[in-house]
């Protein structure tokens, strides 16, 4: 149990940093089927069916062991008003592990594994309006996140007949998550009370002729970190081999629901809090021309002193953080047509439910060290905060060939198209899972009797989506564009027992 642990760990920490292939969703988990474009579903020759299609483990007829490694080189870019940026370039490995069991003189098959499912991460240097030196130059802030999804655990099919089979795979899922930016809000967030009749959220907003700053938003620093989740998943699969020539699949993945727990945020407003007391000042001078800036100060400062604003403690707060976030349930169709002795076509078609699952992410926070921040926001210490996603559904339609030379080597080529689920409105850096097509080449080359080797290349193509204006995320996303594109390079082992 022990290095099992300890293989677990390893694995996790590898995959801490992976990216989106639809929406969050890696395109498909194994190097062979990852050369024909991730078509897997109908095609009942490899462990990774784990993943896609367990029912079609009974059509392996032999143990085998799978190893895959695969090597992701993103590339982003942001643009908006301030920014024309590249995003950091990162290379992210992502390995997977399984094994499968074909039990003599039985109509039962099984299976274990680990698998990359799929997340996401982006690093920027960005500027922004609220962040600014003394001498007017900018203070480019971090945009960071990072999304990772592990998933194992096992898997059953049970032939039916020598044609049909059926298989369910039950999987322990575990996740990982971390943001930091400038996080902005509604000013109406703010609902403690600065002076009779007039909450901190109003008199942020209200016009400077009604006495306010005229925000249309309210901007901190803030950082999410040390956030884990553990969930549980299931797949349910049938497999049809009509007969040597054309095989069939249906599979169907439940929804999970995560909750990360044991978070760390923090909440930085000293830039926002900074702005508005230079604001403050600035309108006390013009209605007291007579009076010296020091002076101005001393008396905005009373001021905020009488809305229970105590300057000496800042606006910096830490609280204690937990993360509510979903998986897609999906459905899935596939198949696999040899159309000749060297030629095999096949094909998938999955529907995403990110609708459902990626709604919102929500955030709640406790334990507030802040009073000034408590004080506006209008709570002790403990709140919730909905983060909109908004995400649509997505259809995926995958498309594969696999062409054999000879009885050692097998060329493979493939393309895959999953409609874009992140919508305009809510589209921003940190979260680019925009990318919609892949074209893929592969191969396998069978070194000895028992191990075979897969190797395959996969191309996101380049994809820029534009913000709305107004964006729902935040002001400095209003028109912007996000863009991604991404290499990947896959290698596998097969060892057949």
């Amino acid at each position: 149990m022990k290095l099992v642990f300890k293989l677990s760990v390893l694995f996790f920490y590898f995959t801490f940093l992976t990216y989106p292939q639809n929406g969050v969703r890696l395109i498909d988990f194994d190097a062979k089927s990852l050369g024909r474009g991730g078509t897997s579903i109908g095609s009942f020759d490899h462990a990774g069916l784990q993943m896609t299609n367990p029912a079609g483990l009974s059509f392996l007829n032999q143990q085998v062991l799978d190893v895959n490694f695969s090597l992701m080189a993103p590339s982003l870019h942001f643009k908006n008003n301030l920014n024309d940026a590249d995003g950091a370039n990162n290379l992210f490995p992502l390995p997977s592990i399984s094994y499968v069991h074909q039990y003599p003189n039985s109509k039962w098959t099984c299976g274990t594994g680990f698998f990359t499912a799929g997340g996401m991460g982006a690093d920027f240097s960005l500027k922004h309006k609220l962040f600014v030196n003394q001498d007017g130059s900018f203070n480019a802030q971090e945009y960071h996140s990072q999304l990772a999804t592990m998933q194992g655990g096992l898997s059953v099919a049970y032939k039916i007949s020598d044609q049909l089979s059926a298989g369910v795979s039950l999987h322990l899922v575990y996740s990982m998550l971390e943001f930091g930016m400038p996080y902005s809000l509604d000013p109406s967030v703010m609902k403690g009370t600065a002076m009779p009749g007039m909450t901190f959220g109003q008199m942020f907003a209200a016009p400077p002729s009604a006495g306010g700053f005229g925000y249309s938003e309210v901007t901190a620093l803030a950082k999410m970190s040390n956030l884990s989740a553990i969930g549980f998943n299931g797949k349910i699969g049938l497999a049809y081999k009509v007969n040597n020539d054309l095989s069939l699949g249906f599979s169907y993945t439940l929804p999970t629901s995560l909750t990360y727990k044991n978070g760390k945020a923090s909440m930085d407003m000293t830039a926002q809090f900074n702005d508005a007391f230079g604001k403050a000042v600035m309108g006390y001078l013009a209605q007291n021309p007579s009076k010296t800036p020091a002076e101005a100060q001393a008396a905005v400062g009373a001021q905020f002193a009488g809305m229970g604003i105590d300057l000496s403690k800042g606006v910096i707060a830490d609280y204690n953080l937990e993360v509510e976030l979903s998986s897609p349930q999906s459905f899935g169709f596939g198949f696999s047509y040899k159309t000749s002795d060297v030629f095999t076509l096949s094909g998938d078609i999955e529907w995403l439910n990110w609708k459902k699952a990626f709604d919102k992410m929500t955030l709640n926070l406790s334990d507030g060290s802040n009073s000034n921040i408590n004080t506006m926001l209008g709570n002790n210490g403990t709140f919730t905060l909905d983060f909109p996603l908004l995400w649509e559904n997505s259809v995926i339609v995958k498309l594969g060939g696999e062409y054999t030379v000879n009885n050692s080597l097998q060329l493979r080529f493939g393309y895959s198209y999953g409609g874009n689920p992140v919508p305009q409105t809510t589209v921003f850096p940190v979260f680019p899972a925009i990318v919609d097509q892949h074209l893929m080449l592969g191969g396998s080359y069978k070194a000895m009797d028992m191990l075979t080797l897969h190797t395959a290349f996969e191309i996101a193509l380049s994809k820029s989506l534009e913000a709305t204006n107004p964006s729902l995320i935040a002001d400095e996303y209003n028109g912007s564009t996000s863009k991604l594109g991404t290499l990947l390079f896959h290698l596998g082992a097969s060892y057949n027992f």
